[in-house]
């Protein structure tokens, strides 16, 4: 890789499989070079997957086999911004589905533990409103969900 900037991520030995996945499910993203390690190492051997180049939604990555040692925490997540409730929907039920879990205000983890936030840009710019009253409602609907229910958000901007 020849970024300056390139996010590491820490897989036990499953970099490629995430990879793969992040791939066919975001736009913008694909697997690129595969490294093998060149000799044995705390959590492998010579010759298997040591790390992972590939692309989150443009955003370089790298993701590394270095074993059990290291998990992901909530403390980094990537935060999608979504067009649409179909677009929300497609993103956080292919993870959640493909063994990950759900939790509130439109976060979930990936079955790796990678923390997401699956944001619809109505969300963002309710919240963010100017207008205390609309941000305020916005956020006590967003604090009742799981993943968001954009119909909901324009419903508590609209007074309803």
């Amino acid at each position: 890789m020849n970024n300056k900037n390139t996010i590491c991520l820490w897989y036990n030995n499953d970099a490629l499989e995430a990879a793969t996945f992040y791939a066919n499910t975001f736009p913008d993203s694909k697997v690129g070079n595969v490294h093998h390690a060149p000799g044995d190492y705390p959590a492998g051997k010579q010759g298997e997957v040591l790390t992972v180049e590939f692309t989150v939604l443009g955003i370089p990555c790298v993701g590394l086999n270095g074993g059990q040692m290291f998990k992901h925490s909530e403390a980094f997540s990537f935060q999608v911004s979504t067009d649409d409730q179909e677009e929300t929907d497609r993103l956080w039920n292919a993870i959640v589905n493909n063994g990950g879990q759900a939790s509130a205000c439109g976060w979930c983890k990936d079955k790796w533990g990678l923390s997401w936030q699956i944001s619809p840009r109505v969300l963002v710019d309710a919240v963010t409103s100017k207008d205390p009253a609309i941000a305020k409602r916005a956020f006590e609907a967003m604090m009742k969900m799981t993943k968001i229910d954009i119909a909901t958000i324009e419903d508590a901007v609209a007074g309803r």
